[in-house]
């Protein structure tokens, strides 16, 4: 499959009618707020995939005028403005179309017989592009900034046809796992909210009960553990039999700190020390790595000490919300209250209490310079909690999604791995298809 290699300037492949590149639609504000084509900005292109949530829509009466500017499967998206400068993701048949926005660009195949955009998808992941990159960012109010003349004057080395398409095979079929792990976490995570949702928010099986109704998808064992009837509260009706404490009296929220860092007998040892930074790209609530580690000394200066598994953590400030259950032993910075579980609260069922109640733990931070929610003002929150034996049963029902999204991570991180390793080294010819 190895041949001989091409190098080419983008501008020599848009002369020869093998690419496309372009930026995307200025929208005017009262173009969008409609149902119409979907209007994506930069900062919905994630390090691993694009996130829909929150994107806003164009007035359906524009979609014609918009289309020029819309996605089409196959292209390589680029941010090309301010500190994400560089991100790449790519356009599959999975993805709804799209309208661009300014701060993208796109490089697309216009001759899949010479130029596979797959290839592209990868090669703007690899040394080559980012090395170029490294040097063509310009600076527009004091913002990284890659234009479309910038664009022009990349230098790609491209092998032959086939061997451009098996590096897309083989590199796509690993990315296409991994964000297939994405999505099924994504499904069990709102199964187990949504569960949480009906039984301790909605109360639904106490108001079948109530209704003369057998609560609908719960067994028998578990539906006679819920009451018939609801008793009145200062958090107003909650089941009967069911209590409400401080959540600083249900479980033990607990915080942490760092040990100098100009003393190095303190660091790079081999017990997990986490920050809120961990936390900015994860997937998941699951906590599997941290970026720094600390040696026995170093967990000695920190009153909390290293945390078990399965402790919650909840990051306090910069930002307030950042939520992961730690699959290992952590120890924690200022910027986290941790949550200690127990029987009578269990870190699945706290885990989503925290994120149903995010916006009172949000509005109980303060601080002028950035907003931080102390241990003091946390504790006080009430929570409302079922007997024992219904909390014993949720977590039963929902422990088996958590440890299908803990795998799903593990592999997902054994095949990134294994995609960094191979993408530089089929860019490069080192490797080909038919050596793996």
């Amino acid at each position: 499959m190895a041949g001989e290699r091409r190098e080419a300037t983008f501008q020599q492949l848009l002369d020869e009618g093998m690419l496309e590149i372009g930026d995307g639609y200025r929208a005017q504000n009262n173009e969008l707020g409609g149902t119409g084509p979907i209007f994506l900005r930069a900062g919905h292109v994630t390090d691993s995939h694009i996130d829909f949530a929150g994107v806003e829509h164009f007035h359906e009466h524009l979609a014609n005028k918009v289309r020029p500017k819309m996605s089409k499967v196959g292209d390589t998206i680029i941010t090309t403005k301010g500190n994400s400068t560089g991100r790449t993701s790519f356009v599959t048949d999975r993805l709804p179309p799209f309208v661009y926005s300014p701060h993208l660009s796109y490089w697309r195949s216009r001759d899949p017989e010479k130029l596979c955009g797959g290839f592209l998808r990868y090669w703007s992941q690899g040394v080559e592009f980012i090395e170029q990159l490294s040097g063509m960012k310009t600076s527009t109010d004091m913002a990284p900034y890659l234009s479309l003349t910038d664009q022009r004057r990349l230098s790609v080395t491209l092998p032959p046809l086939a061997e451009q398409e098996a590096i897309a095979a083989v590199l796509g079929a690993l990315d296409d796992k991994i964000e297939l792990n994405r999505r099924m976490n994504a499904t069990l995570e709102a199964m187990a909210q949504s569960l949480f949702q009906s039984w301790f928010v909605d109360f639904d099986p106490v108001r079948a009960k109530l209704d003369g109704r057998p609560p609908a998808a719960i067994d028998p064992a578990t539906a006679a553990l819920f009451p018939a009837s609801f008793q009145g509260s200062e958090a107003g009706h909650i089941p009967k039999g069911w209590t409400i404490q401080p959540v600083g009296e249900v479980v033990n929220c607990v915080g942490g700190g760092t040990p100098s860092t100009a003393e190095p007998k303190y660091w790079q040892g081999t017990h997990h020390w986490t920050t809120p930074k961990d936390f900015s790209s994860l997937q998941a609530p699951v906590l599997l790595d941290t970026d720094r580690k600390l040696t026995d000394a170093g967990i000695a200066k920190i009153s909390s000490g290293l945390l078990p598994a399965g402790t919650l953590l909840l990051s306090s400030r910069a930002p307030v919300g950042y939520l992961a259950i730690a699959a290992m032993p952590v120890a924690i910075n200022q910027g986290f209250i941790a949550l200690k579980c127990n029987e009578r609260a269990s870190n699945f069922f706290m885990l989503n209490w925290c994120q149903t109640n995010m916006a009172e733990i949000e509005s109980r931070a303060t601080g002028t310079t950035f907003a931080e929610i102390s241990k003091q003002n946390f504790r006080p929150i009430r929570v409302v909690l079922p007997p024992k034996e219904l909390m014993a049963a949720f977590t039963a029902k929902v422990a088996p999604f958590y440890a299908q999204i803990t795998a799903n991570l593990h592999q997902s991180h054994a095949l990134a791995t294994l995609r960094d390793t191979l993408l530089p080294k089929l860019l490069s010819g080192e490797l080909t298809i038919s050596t793996i």
